[in-house]
């Protein structure tokens, strides 16, 4: 699992304490995919803010335990994370409903989608939504998944 962005990181990073308050700060990196001393650096934070206490269970096993005030920051930023998707996929498709009116106009029922992830998802749950089969027939019009933008590539003007 990646970490995007610092509010993204804490959140993660308390989902893990609260699923097991006894996970390691190389634990948490191993999960998380990223470094030990970026796990430090977020903890440390998070225990100078308040939002996570720590204690020592073992000589030198640390015990991590999230306060009260984490559990409402956590709250926070799990709604604040569930906004964001939902904005991010708002734009996702109303940008391929815009596309999807470009293949319409052109007289296109099928189209091939290069891309993966979840803009390519939308995409595809779009496209059968709006009635355009998707196909992997390499005559067929492209929508190209470049980031959360998505181009139509007609079949008379694909790019090699």
């Amino acid at each position: 699992m990646s970490l995007e962005n610092c509010t993204e990181r804490d959140l993660i990073i308390l989902e893990h304490i609260e699923q097991d308050p006894d996970t390691s700060q190389a634990a948490m990196a191993n999960t998380l995919e990223v470094a030990v001393g970026t796990i430090n650096w977020h903890l440390k934070r998070l225990i100078e803010k308040g939002y996570v206490k720590v204690r020592h269970a073992e000589r030198r096993k640390l015990k991590y335990i999230i306060t009260p005030e984490g559990l409402a920051l956590r709250a926070k930023l799990t709604i604040d994370y569930i906004q964001n998707s939902f904005n991010l996929y708002r734009l996702v498709r109303e940008r391929v409903m815009v596309t999807l009116q470009d293949v319409h106009t052109a007289g296109y029922t099928a189209v091939r989608i290069e891309g993966s992830g979840d803009v390519a998802e939308v995409c595809r749950l779009t496209c059968l939504e709006q009635g355009i089969e998707i196909v992997t027939d390499s005559s067929a019009p492209l929508l190209r998944i470049v980031g959360l933008k998505v181009f139509f590539e007609p079949e008379d003007h694909k790019t090699l």
